[in-house]
């Protein structure tokens, strides 16, 4: 595990369930696979971004393997506060990992709702929908490995067909210990259908714990809007805000500043091109002309990023 900087433990910040139980509307970015990393976590974090989680890391790789530590989880001082999101399988597993982070996160999360094809047939993500005393004992195990009440264990689901399912399966995690449930609300067949807030409701209404709202979360009306339609506590973007990553402060279209200080955060901390070069791809996606993205897109080097961005939109950044 690759902690930049003297102490990742810093504690002046407010603790996850300290932002959840304040009354205030708590602002996510969600876990995403190559995309939510330190880099990508620190800028949004200038934005109004309220809680950050790392992209989804395989348990049983990441306490085999020392390579893959070192690779999929890297953080700082100023990284915080931070949930590390895990597939996991087994108890064991997610225990294991989940004290390997522990002094160096506020809280781990199980992926319980990835429909990926390779998730699924490995066990993770939304396998567990069907498992619900495998996720009882995932819960109780990582509980009482880690006894830290400040330290989370929370969950994020995809809704089954029949919501009754659902709900009882949100039960039984809160009555196993889980602090809080973030609900994507569509189920793991569905893709661009429009997220289902009168199911995020009734488990906001079902359940004790704090509920996230996830799923087309896009800009600061989409925020208002669901919170207002579901009671939820918090609201978590991915797609919004990988386009978008000051979209919680309530810009429309990521403003030029956010790409410069893109280009400065993510070159100071070392990322690869590629996620350098994606992430401006993603950003630059609405304020650019369909010839422009082509050429942009085409660029194979930080020094011809350089020099695109100063011709066209007159960021003086350098390498």
């Amino acid at each position: 595990m690759d902690m930049t900087g003297d102490d990742v433990r810093r504690k002046d910040y407010r603790f996850p369930l300290d932002l959840l139980q304040s009354g205030e509307v708590v602002k996510i970015c969600a876990p995403m696979v190559r995309y939510s990393r330190l880099a990508f976590r620190s800028l949004v974090r200038c934005y109004d971004c309220d809680l950050a989680f790392t992209p989804m890391i395989v348990s049983d790789s990441f306490i085999q393997s020392e390579k893959a530590r070192d690779s999929d989880f890297t953080t700082n001082y100023e990284d915080r506060p931070l949930i590390v999101q895990f597939a996991a399988k087994n108890a064991d597993d997610l225990s294991a990992a989940s004290q390997l982070v522990y002094p160096y996160a506020d809280g781990v999360d199980i992926n319980c709702g990835c429909p990926q094809r390779w998730a699924m047939h490995e066990g993770y993500g939304a396998c567990l929908l069907s498992k619900p005393q495998l996720l009882v004992d995932m819960v109780q195990q990582t509980r009482a490995r880690i006894s830290d009440d400040q330290f989370t264990v929370s969950i994020k689901i995809r809704i089954h067909d029949d919501l009754k399912h659902t709900v009882e399966l949100c039960r039984r995690a809160v009555h196993a210990g889980v602090s809080w449930i973030t609900v994507h609300g569509r189920t793991p067949e569905q893709r661009g259908q429009p997220v289902n807030l009168s199911a995020i409701s009734h488990i906001r209404q079902s359940v004790s714990v704090p509920v996230i709202a996830n799923g087309d979360i896009k800009s600061l009306e989409d925020v208002k809007t669901v919170c207002e339609q579901t009671c939820v506590q918090g609201v978590m973007s991915a797609r919004g805000i990988l386009s978008n990553p000051a979209m919680f402060s309530g810009y429309n279209h990521t403003p030029l500043q956010c790409v410069a200080d893109w280009v400065d955060i993510s070159l100071r901390l070392g990322t690869s091109f590629q996620s350098f070069h994606n992430h401006l791809m993603f950003m630059l996606e609405n304020i650019t002309s369909k010839s422009d993205k082509r050429v942009f897109n085409s660029l194979s080097s930080i020094t011809s990023v350089l020099d695109y961005l100063s011709t066209q939109y007159g960021l003086q950044v350098t390498s």
